[in-house]
């Protein structure tokens, strides 16, 4: 009988390696942003208001799916806030079409510097119109690195002065190729959520622009994922402090609770978004893909449970069950019941 409570990490990795695998062997991978517009919709809109209010924006998930989809700005938060958003959004999309189907941006690499400069102008202008960074310099505008050194944070991490900026974030973009590389060869010496999780790091400890920088490294970051194949990363705004503390401990050279959270994010997304909408209606896949509106995670796994649901446990013990199979539960809850003689 398999084993409750929260799974080991190296279960994480290998429930995410199953998951990648049936991905490639059963639909090819990744479909594009214009086969599967609704797939990459949803993770767009979840992303741009993840990732901005993990930076401190206040705009709700309703906000900004109105901002994206409409244009409109609804509700009374400043208009920084908005373009940060929109900023964000714009970065993301680009990031998520130019990942499946590079342009002439792109020469064949995992990541180039011009990428770096792009995600970061796309991300930043909006709201650099009118609240730029209070100490910028002109040539700290967006898609340009920093020409200020920056204190020490918190947890201890000092980022280079800022006249090694160049040289360190050139050096990290022949990083990421290597190691991106690796993880497609299956040549890594490490699962490859904590090769993820030591680049986008490494970028946060170089800190390379005077503003964005987190918003620009999870961008990046999911460039790279995508192209190596994994679905995008969103990290929630409820996982903030685990976040933090996680890239505290990479800083220290420790990168297993950053690579375990990025997996359980990427496992989300494949779960989430890809499998339901690609997935036929017999396949069977995680509760978590079957997740509606009218039935949520916890009211699936109790009606599999008791025999309710045709469903079965992996060897992990996660329910599997199918849309046929929801679809055929949810038509038997609405028969009305024999009444009593």
């Amino acid at each position: 009988m398999p084993g409750r409570g929260r799974p080991s990490r190296s279960t994480v990795y290998e429930r995410l390696d199953r998951g990648l695998q049936d991905l490639r062997l059963r639909y090819g991978g990744l479909p594009s942003p214009q086969d599967a517009k609704q797939i990459w919709t949803d993770i767009w809109h979840l992303d741009a208001h993840h990732s901005t209010a993990l930076e401190g924006n206040t705009l709700v998930l309703r906000e900004v799916e109105t901002l994206l989809e409409d244009g409109r700005a609804v509700g009374a938060k400043p208009l920084a806030e908005y373009l940060e958003v929109k900023g964000y959004a714009d970065a993301a999309q680009w990031v998520y079409g130019q990942a499946l189907e590079p342009d002439s941006w792109n020469n064949g690499e995992y990541l180039s510097m011009a990428e770096v400069r792009h995600v970061h102008y796309l991300a930043m202008s909006p709201v650099w119109s009118v609240a730029p960074h209070p100490h910028a310099e002109e040539a700290e505008s967006p898609g340009k690195f920093r020409c200020h050194n920056i204190r020490p944070f918190g947890g201890g991490m000092v980022p280079p002065i800022w006249t090694l900026v160049p040289p360190k974030i050139d050096a990290w973009v022949s990083l990421v190729g290597e190691r991106a590389g690796a993880c497609v060869g299956g040549t890594t010496d490490r699962p490859v959520p904590e090769e993820i999780a030591r680049l986008h790091n490494e970028f946060e400890r170089i800190h390379p622009v005077i503003d964005g920088n987190g918003r620009t490294g999870r961008l990046l970051m999911n460039l790279v994922l995508v192209r190596i194949g994994y679905p995008p990363v969103v990290i929630l705004k409820r996982q903030r402090e685990a976040y933090i503390s996680a890239m505290q401990r990479a800083d220290a050279g420790d990168h297993g609770a950053l690579g375990e959270l990025l997996a359980r994010a990427i496992t989300d997304s494949l779960h989430r978004f890809v499998l339901p909408s690609i997935a036929s209606p017999v396949h069977l896949v995680p509760l978590a893909a079957l997740v509606s509106h009218q039935l949520s995670h916890a009211a699936l796994r109790q009606a599999a449970q008791r025999g309710r649901l045709e469903a079965t446990q992996d060897q992990d013990g996660v329910w599997m069950s199918s849309r046929r199979a929801v679809d055929k539960y949810l038509k038997s809850r609405k028969r009305p019941r024999a009444s009593k003689p």
